[in-house]
């Protein structure tokens, strides 16, 4: 058994969809990067990438490479599912946690769930995602940024 941990964290912008979990949340503003932003599936990438051994998401989907410009961090995230599997592990679990004051993330948590399982060709009974706030403080607090954890569990 392996485990993995990532964090991920993105500013909040105008001018940009809200992409969280592989879903467009209505809000006033999006998270800004060089895909589209989605603070958690890249959490949840780096825990599988980790986990397995490979290396992070920076060097499997640089910046600067045309082909993830404003790319579906979902469709990474399949392949990173791909990744993981071609080193011969399973995934058994993942976990995640998404740190953001507003929007309320409760009401697309199921949805969310359902996209990542899909994406990993798991169970989503065998996924994770709670939401919480830092009560106005830091950053993400203020309403600047999002960030997200995520541990994953792999078997051989």
């Amino acid at each position: 058994m392996r485990v993995g941990i990532g964090y991920d964290v993105h500013p909040l912008v105008a001018e940009r969809p809200l992409i969280l979990g592989g879903l467009t949340i209505p809000f006033e503003k999006g998270l800004d990067g060089y895909s589209d932003a989605d603070v958690l599936v890249h959490a949840i990438m780096d825990s599988l990438l980790g986990a397995a051994g490979l290396k992070d998401i920076g060097h499997q989907f640089p910046d600067g490479d045309p082909q993830y410009k404003d790319a579906s961090s979902i469709h990474m995230l399949e392949q990173v599912g791909r990744m993981v599997a071609s080193q011969g592990y399973v995934i058994k679990n993942v976990d995640s946690v998404l740190i953001a004051q507003d929007p309320k993330i409760a009401p697309y948590i199921d949805e969310m769930r359902n996209n990542l399982s899909r994406a990993l060709r798991i169970d989503a009974g065998q996924v994770m995602v709670k939401a919480t706030t830092t009560d106005g403080l830091g950053f993400t607090g203020k309403g600047e940024g999002m960030a997200a954890y995520a541990v994953c569990l792999l078997e051989e």
